[in-house]
């Protein structure tokens, strides 16, 4: 496997080695040890599967009193992957990076605990599978709004496509309203 810290340091892109031959490919998809030695030292306490369409985005979402570290792969489709500071205290606060996933490319995107989440779907549809280190609680979740003027996020979404929102995401709070960490 190789991690390789992206703009924010924190957040981390993962390669994983991969044997393919005539029958298919295998991949190893987490490895504690492996982890633990890029510097994700993490336990997984729930895994989640979703799909959506085209031009979905969902986002940008966190929880926060009981923050989820989230480690992010697509395993059919391509998205636009989006992880937002607002710890802070942290030098890049309100800083975001993005990263195309895709089943081709087969990276992971490391979203730590004290992030904003979210994707916008690029191919006809996806499916994203996604481990956390903390258990959904929807009284904690929060929402920024994913069109905020001080991030300024390009979703990458081609001009022809209108984003495809929740109720919850079309009234997302900005960042200089939101919750945040310290």
């Amino acid at each position: 496997m190789r991690f390789t810290p992206t703009n924010i340091p924190d957040v981390v892109m993962i390669e994983p080695q991969t044997f393919g031959d005539e029958r298919g490919f295998f991949m190893e998809v987490w490895h504690q040890e492996k982890f633990r030695e890029a510097g994700i030292d993490i336990n997984f306490v729930q895994e989640n599967h979703s799909k959506s369409r085209r031009g979905v985005l969902r986002g940008l979402h966190y929880q926060l009193n009981r923050p989820q570290g989230k480690l992010v792969r697509v395993i059919q489709g391509v998205i636009y992957d989006i992880a937002v500071d607002i710890r802070r205290s942290s030098a890049t606060f309100g800083q975001w990076v993005g990263a195309e996933l895709s089943a081709d490319n087969k990276q992971m995107i490391w979203v730590p605990p004290g992030f904003a989440h979210g994707f916008a779907v690029k191919s006809d549809s996806a499916e994203i599978i996604y481990c956390c280190t903390d258990l959904y609680n929807p009284e904690d979740e929060r929402v920024i709004l994913w069109r905020d003027p001080q991030l300024s996020i390009d979703w990458r979404l081609p001009p022809d496509i209108q984003p495809v929102l929740s109720a919850k995401d079309v009234e997302g709070t900005l960042l200089k309203d939101a919750e945040t960490y310290p």
